[in-house]
């Protein structure tokens, strides 16, 4: 006997016992288990081309042109009553009021007009992603994160001091028109969903990764300020808490689908920089 025919001898007696040992695992599956697995049910069978249709479908321009629809409606809504709220105010606005402060409220009120149609046109025009998040968390963080924040008109405005409302009024200001700006730079990679499109590291973004949140809630927190209760400071600390944990998946995301992104978290901080 040749030295191959000895050496495939053994091979065949060690696989001997593993082969076995299958016989007698699968001998010992109930009969109702082998037919599925030989035969599967005809619902098994008639999902797999549903779930085939449903990932399709989402992949389709249509789909994907169908889905700007929501966040555009809601942003050009809103603007129509930052509009007919603008009117009123120049309208009913006390002539004792210091022109400064009418300057800022007028400013405030159309940097915030000027934001909603910025994201309206961003949803429109921007491009298809290259990535999007798995599961449903990301999306219920990312929708009750952007919609929570306008529920505190629900509550009694408060009274302010002249100084407060001033800082409040500031705060929105500057906010809105930060957000504006940042909203440039991000240009067709504007995304509500953790999803990845482009990845912008210029600008704004060579300081901090998410500036778009760090300039909506120092808007957000001019507009509690006016409505600040329990109740409300605690709709704010929800909110941010959702808006941390978008930041965290839109992160996950971003690193998935571009190499480079590693890096440019290494050098960057989250919100705070040099510190968070």
């Amino acid at each position: 006997m040749s030295f191959a025919d000895n050496f495939r001898q053994k091979q065949q007696k060690q696989r001997e016992p593993a082969l076995a040992l299958r016989l007698r695992l699968v001998r010992m599956l109930p009969r109702s288990r082998l037919s599925r697995m030989k035969n599967p049910s005809p619902a098994a069978t008639a999902s797999r081309p549903a779930r085939l249709d449903l990932a399709r479908l989402q992949q389709s321009r249509a789909y994907d042109a169908l889905m700007r629809l929501p966040m555009t409606a809601w942003a050009m809504f809103v603007a129509m009553f930052q509009v007919i709220d603008l009117q009123h105010y120049m309208a009913k606005a006390d002539p004792a009021l210091p022109d400064t402060v009418y300057a800022i409220n007028i400013a405030m009120r159309m940097s915030g007009i000027a934001f909603l149609i910025l994201i309206a046109a961003s949803v429109l025009l921007r491009g298809r992603p290259a990535g999007k998040a798995r599961g449903i968390e990301p999306r219920v963080s990312a929708l009750i994160g952007t919609f929570l924040i306008p529920a505190i008109v629900l509550f009694p405005r408060r009274e302010l001091s002249l100084a407060a409302g001033i800082v409040s009024t500031l705060l929105i200001l500057t906010g809105n028109a930060l957000s504006l700006y940042v909203l440039s730079q991000l240009g067709r990679s504007f995304s509500v969903m953790a999803e990845a499109r482009r990845l912008v590291t210029t600008g704004v973004y060579r300081i901090v990764r998410h500036p778009l949140y760090v300039a909506e809630e120092l808007a957000v927190i001019g507009m509690v300020m006016q409505f600040l209760s329990l109740w409300t400071a605690l709709l704010l600390a929800a909110q941010i808490a959702f808006q941390l944990r978008r930041m965290r998946n839109e992160e996950t995301i971003l690193g998935e689908i571009f190499p480079e992104y590693d890096a440019y978290k290494s050098r960057t901080k989250r919100l705070i920089p040099g510190i968070y």
